[in-house]
């Protein structure tokens, strides 16, 4: 099982296999960064809380419980790093449009259109299995083991957030 290889690198990680680390990453990297994405709806800066969030859960390995939800976790540091960045963000005050012209739609940063739409009409928890699911193209079950909650669950979220986001779409007349 997926969760078990995981929970072998993570060990290994703790106890000196940097090696694992490329393992790790790759099995929960997707997850961390639509978390994020959701919070702080600018792809830049997801990246950039992505690549802190693995370094602060790299860091403090020792502080994760062995046998609970690696995923989890990590996107937990995640999300903690990606609501103190619009903590920050918001006391700042510009008067640069160029700062300011991702709020204008005149930047590469951007979020595509259906991934606004759907990180203003989805719930968090709907956004990220939908992202999963059908952005980064993992399997229902995947999604499940990954996020710790039953595959029939998944089936459902996706497939009322799905419906969700069609429902929007058609209604503001996006969707043919």
């Amino acid at each position: 099982m997926k969760g078990d290889k995981l929970e072998k690198k993570v060990a290994e990680f703790r106890g000196g296999d940097k090696r694992a680390f490329d393992y790790i990453y790759e099995q929960t990297h997707k997850s961390v960064y639509f978390a994020v994405l959701y919070i702080v709806r600018d792809k830049m800066y997801a990246e950039d809380i992505l690549q802190d969030a693995f370094i602060r859960a790299m860091n403090c390995i020792e502080q994760y419980r062995a046998g609970t939800n690696f995923t989890a976790w990590v996107v937990s540091i995640g999300k903690s790093l990606a609501l103190n960045h619009i903590k920050k963000r918001s006391r700042e005050v510009s008067t640069d449009f160029e700062a300011e012209a991702y709020r204008y739609g005149v930047t590469h940063t951007e979020l595509p259109f259906i991934f606004d739409v759907a990180a203003k009409v989805l719930s968090e928890e709907e956004y990220e299995i939908v992202m999963l699911c059908q952005v980064a193209g993992y399997k229902r079950r995947e999604v499940a083991d990954m996020l710790g909650i039953p595959i029939g669950t998944v089936t459902w979220r996706n497939n009322e957030a799905l419906k969700k986001l069609k429902a929007h779409l058609e209604k503001e007349g996006g969707y043919e």
